[in-house]
């Protein structure tokens, strides 16, 4: 019998832990924290439950995995000419990869969400707030920003509002996208020097144009649906 080669075991066990990873973010987001179930994440992920416990302890242990995935997947923006672009980058290409990537979307509501009170809530947040915070910064050096303006306040107001913004889309089923893009319309002018303000593109589909350049918004390399490709491992090991 032939023996599996280590390396080929091991990419294996990371294409199996991933399906596992987006299988749950889709029974997540569907049902909640409380009301998923791991034989529901088996079935979707189409592995044994002795592979989802190879990889994840728990359902907590898992739910704080597709949590931490979040913090992991800070969107790889390209360098603009103004920070004061880049720090609106960030929040239309989270915009757009919550269309796009189940994982992402799996985390949103974990961490929106209070129960499993156990889970580590605060990371997502922070990470936001760290990142938008050195951006804005950053903008300040190069004499992007109103004098009076403090980089980590309008970080916190960015990142908190874009929490409440995504739960009131789902809730009203408004378009993303289009919320954000009204919240960067109308909050930068108030952060930045005037001949940055009219530079900035702040329009619906910012986030596909940043990631995709100007001809390329529709296009997304962001994880899929595990329903779409199914992990064919059966393996307890993964």
């Amino acid at each position: 019998m032939r023996t599996e080669r280590p390396q080929a075991k091991q990419d294996r066990a990371v294409r199996t832990r991933q399906a596992i990873l987006e299988a749950a973010a889709v029974v997540f987001e569907d049902r909640g924290y409380d009301a998923a179930k791991l034989t529901d994440i088996v079935r979707l992920a189409n592995v044994t439950k002795g592979a989802l416990y190879f990889h994840f302890d728990s359902k907590e242990d898992l739910a704080q995995a597709v949590i931490d995935a979040q913090v992991g997947m800070h969107p790889a923006f390209t360098p603009q000419e103004f920070k004061a672009q880049e720090f609106v980058d960030i929040g239309m290409i989270f915009s757009h990869r919550l269309q796009h990537d189940v994982l992402m979307r799996g985390s949103a509501r974990l961490t929106l969400e209070q129960n499993g009170r156990a889970l580590d809530r605060a990371a997502p947040y922070q990470g936001w707030i760290d990142l938008h915070t050195d951006l804005m910064a950053e903008a300040k050096e190069r004499g992007e920003l109103l004098s009076h303006v403090d980089p980590a306040g309008p970080a916190r107001l960015i990142v908190g509002a874009f929490a409440g913004l995504n739960v009131m889309s789902q809730t009203l089923e408004l378009d993303l996208d289009h919320e954000v893009s009204a919240l960067y319309t109308t909050v930068m002018p108030s952060l930045v020097v005037s001949a940055v303000a009219i530079r900035l593109d702040t329009a619906p589909g910012r986030g596909g144009r940043a990631l995709h350049g100007p001809n390329g918004a529709h296009l997304c390399d962001c994880s899929g649906s595990p329903l779409a490709a199914p992990a064919a491992e059966t393996a307890i090991a993964g």
